[in-house]
């Protein structure tokens, strides 16, 4: 075929074949071989490479090698981004194969940093080798060509720390942006710190440095070393004390008392060496040495009282006396009196005559006599009052019957009719009214007895079936709510501020919590809260900055985190949380799983999506960018993702704003990269109108796979008669892990233009936002800088159905009277199949027969499913509608007169 010169190049003719490449068309390879077979040529193979190119990486401007080897081959040329190489950069060899004989041919060629450079686009430099044979043609595999660089500066350094003995210590490392990414290690006082000889000590796949206890031997300054192929950067070396706080040994003994008789002094010390302090440690506090007095008793010698008179002169003709050794007595070790204590002599001077008793004898023994008759009867009158006062107080015992009155049953007589206070004591509901429409009929299969709320001060009749619903509620200030609840265990975990957070009081009415304009909601069915219990009930979302959520392996935060409580309280049927998400939901791509934090604080797994039993505390139903969680426990909850093959991805939200007024010859383009959830979208909006921004552009979705790439920003065709772009590289990049584990907020790139002119306002250029080997936008930026605000109506917010808390009825697209209707025609079974079932497969929630199921009453659980999805906004006709078509023989079943309504 003819081919015009210029365009296409031929490779050299060699050997029996003739053998060319034709031009490729549209990018694409085409090759033809015209075989020209001779006596003795080689049997019909196609190329086999035996050395392949491979990845390399250009290091300052050195250029690489890039190398293939093919059997058989009569040529082999490169092809590097969809074109040809010149043939005169190819270095060839050929040789023969010694084991085959069959022709063999090796070709290289050199890739320097200014072919690399100077293509652009959304793919990578790559090349490729073309071989061929008198068969046809054999490519290899592409092998990528990337500049290798690493920057200077870390984007985060350790800083030094004091810490205490036994205290953990963490030293984050951020090394800097680099290709290939820079791989980490960290030096102890220039030493390299290896974690598998010391267990005490790891990295943390962020890179940062974890001291599980310090130790004295961890004193020490630490350098985080990034280093790749290019160069080797190391950090300002942070210094690490650890210090040990001084501590008191234990007091030894009193001393031995300092005076040996009379008032002295004692003491005790103790020493700060338990331990003693180091590293600039905290001294002991208090005394060292304590003082107490003491007095040591001194001897008294014992010395003998005077004494005694002489006795009568005895039978035996003697008398006596006696003394004492008691003027002092002896003590405190003093000595005894020395002697006797009893002296006895004769008293008749050795002349003893023994008389009659005289008249003096006669006298004591008759006043002896007379003394016992006296004691004799001073008993006997004892005895008798004593047995008097006993007898009184027997016959009292026994007279008696008010000891006894006390015990005996006391008849109650129940309270009047018109007294009904007296038994039942009703809370004060009456802080704030809510009027609504309807009839509220109770539940008359539950085992809670009738209420008549016509009867009761809580609902007042109105007329015409209007009620007025009275309701306790927090303070009408947000602040004294929170400071009401901050002594609770449950709320002490909150934030302090009230633009992400909701509150109301209910009751067995139920109701709904909403977070305006983030998408986040509670549904309360009616009987959730058991009758005669009043909740107060908060909702809140939390900024991952704030809320530590860890994440293992290809884990990924797919929504925001919330929290509903008060944890603990009395749920009789499940609540619904909505919230957001970002994920493509896919069976074959995510394994999606419900964490919930336990009140220790740490997280675990209470559902995973797809494995629900029906009778378990949680159920999800999952939507395309919404999820709704059944749960019959509040508490902390977040939808996590751990993707199962590359093809998972997230859905990004891209937005662009730049400055609504212009002052200086700059101009600021910020491109930031969200969630696609509408609470990240809220949060800018609110961030964006402080920093006095303005949308100018529609909003992208752009999905980011789980393929390791990073997230690339360019702007292009800026007319550079009027603008100059400060970028001084031709894209920027958010890291991969930045966008994936979720947890980091408002990540943006800011393009920065300078107007050549102050008089130029017109701007028109692109700007590609796209993933490596991924998906990608284009944005054509063009408009007025000083005037155009055509696409600020795209962020106005839209309403959530007006105030976040609503109560009883009013928090319900269904009436209370219709509801409780279509409860108990469709709960029991039909043998035509117009049950609840039916209704499922009409709404399209077949799929969860066997979670309603399990339910007391699964029409309530679809109804409540309907109402947390299409709040505020449903089409009531609709549902109606799928109800009526159910076939149910009673016609007006569910329809209800205007004074029901």
């Amino acid at each position: 075929p003819a081919v015009k010169p210029g365009r296409c190049l031929y490779p050299a003719q060699s050997g029996p074949w003739l053998t060319f490449p034709l031009c490729p068309a549209a990018g694409a390879q085409q090759s033809a071989t015209v075989a020209n077979p001779v006596p003795g040529a080689i049997p019909d193979l196609l190329p086999h490479f035996l050395v392949e190119p491979e990845d390399v990486y250009i290091v300052k401007n050195k250029p690489v090698l890039l190398v293939c080897k093919a059997v058989p081959a009569t040529q082999i040329f490169f092809k590097c981004n969809g074109e040809w190489v010149r043939q005169v950069d190819h270095v060839i060899e050929r040789s023969t194969d010694g084991s085959s004989g069959l022709p063999t041919m090796e070709v290289r060629i050199n890739v320097s940093r200014q072919q690399v450079e100077k293509v652009f686009g959304l793919e990578e430099y790559w090349c490729q080798c073309v071989a061929w044979s008198s068969s046809g043609t054999t490519k290899s595999q592409k092998a990528y060509i990337r500049i290798a660089y690493l920057r200077k500066n870390f984007e985060q350094e350790p800083l030094a720390k004091e810490v205490s003995l036994e205290q953990g210590i963490v030293l984050p490392c951020r090394p800097p942006e680099g290709i290939p990414p820079a791989e980490v290690e960290w030096l102890r006082n220039e030493d390299l710190v290896d974690p598998s000889l010391d267990p005490n000590v790891y990295i943390t796949r962020e890179h940062s440095l974890v001291v599980r206890q310090a130790r004295l031997a961890d004193t020490a300054n630490y350098t985080c070393v990034a280093k790749n192929i290019v160069a080797r950067r190391r950090s300002a070396s942070a210094a690490v004390i650890v210090y040990v706080n001084g501590g008191w040994s234990t007091w030894t003994e009193w001393s031995v008392c300092s005076a040996s008789c009379g008032r002295g002094w004692q003491k005790r010390s103790r020493s700060c060496t338990n331990p003693a302090p180091l590293n600039g440690g905290a001294f002991c506090e208090g005394q060292n040495v304590q003082k107490t007095a003491c007095a040591t008793l001194c001897p008294v010698d014992g010395s003998w009282s005077p004494w005694s008179k002489w006795s009568a002169c005895g039978l035996d003709c003697t008398h006596w006396r006696s003394r004492e050794c008691s003027d002092p007595a002896p003590r405190n070790g003093g000595e005894e009196c020395q002697g006797t204590d009893l002296d006895t002599r004769n008293c008749t001077s050795d002349l003893c005559v023994h008389t009659a008793s005289g008249p003096e004898d006669v006298a004591l023994y008759v006043g002896l006599i007379a003394v016992a008759v006296c004691l004799v009867l001073l008993l006997l009158v004892l005895i008798l009052v004593y047995c008097r006062k006993k007898e009184g107080l027997d016959s009292d015992v026994a007279d008696s019957s008010i000891l006894t009155s006390g015990f005996q049953p006391v008849s109650i007589k129940p309270s009047k009719a018109d007294n009904p206070h007296l038994l039942t004591i009703q809370p004060d509901l009456s802080t704030t009214t809510t009027t609504y429409q309807g009839s509220l009929c109770p539940r008359q299969d539950g085992p809670s007895p009738k209420f008549q709320l016509t009867n009761g001060h809580l609902l007042s009749p109105l007329g015409g079936g209007r009620h007025t619903l009275h309701h306790s509620s927090p303070t009408s200030e947000a602040e004294e709510f929170v400071s009401r609840l901050s002594t609770q265990n449950y709320f002490r975990s909150l934030p302090r501020g009230t633009s992400n957070m909701t509150y109301g009081t209910f009751n067995f009415l139920g109701g709904r919590l909403m977070i305006p304009n983030t998408g986040i909601s509670l549904l309360i069915p009616p009987d959730a809260i058991p009758r005669g219990k009043i909740y107060e009930i908060y909702l809140t979302l939390h900024k991952p900055e704030d809320v530590r959520l860890p994440l293992a392996g290809c884990q990924t935060l797919l929504s925001p985190i919330v929290s509903c409580g008060p944890p603990g309280v009395l749920l009789t049927r499940p609540v619904i949380l909505a919230m957001d998400h970002c994920g493509e939901p896919s069976p074959d791509s995510w394994s999606l799983r419900l964490k919930k934090q336990s009140c220790e604080g740490s997280w675990e797994d209470v559902l995973h999506l797809g494995e629900e039993a029906p009778s378990h505390l949680y159920y999800c139903q999952l939507e395309a960018s919404a999820c709704y969680v059944f749960t019959e426990q509040l508490g902390r909850f977040a939808l996590v993702g751990e993707a199962l093959s590359v093809a998972a991805a997230k859905r990004l939200k891209l937005l662009l704003f730049a400055p609504v007024a212009c002052t200086s010859l700059e101009y600021n383009i910020r491109v930031y990269c969200l969630h696609d959830t509408h609470d990240a979208l809220k949060e800018v909006v609110q961030l964006e109108k402080q920093l006095g921004g303005q949308l100018i552009q529609e909003p992208r979705v752009l999905h980011f796979k789980d393929s390791y790439h990073n997230l690339r920003l360019s702007i292009h065709d800026v007319p550079s008669s009027l603008w100059k772009s400060k970028l001084l590289v031709s894209y920027q990049e958010i890291p991969f892990y930045h966008i994936w584990n979720g947890t980091q907020q408002y990540l943006h790139c800011t393009f920065t233009l300078e107007r050549v002119s102050p008089s130029t306002s017109d701007l028109a250029c692109k700007l590609w936002v796209w993933q490596v080997e991924g998906d990608g936008q284009s944005f054509s930026i063009n408009f007025n800088i000083t005037k155009d605000t055509r696409f600020a109506e795209l962020l106005a917010l839209e309403s959530e159905g007006g105030v976040p808390a609503l109560v009883g009825p009013s928090a319900f697209k269904i009436p209370f009277l219709i509801r409780q209707k279509i409860i108990s025609s469709l709960d029991p079974p039909c043998s035509r199949g117009a049950d609840w079932r039916t209704l499922a497969q009409k709404l399209h929630l077949d799929s969860h027969l066997s979670f309603f199921a399990s339910k007391p009453s699964p029409t309530a659980m679809i109804l409540n499913l309907w109402e947390a999805r299409h709040f505020p906004n449903g089409n009531l006709s609709q549902l109606a509608a799928a109800v009526a078509g159910l076939g149910q023989p009673d016609a007006g079943l569910f329809t209800v007169s205007e004074a029901e309504c």
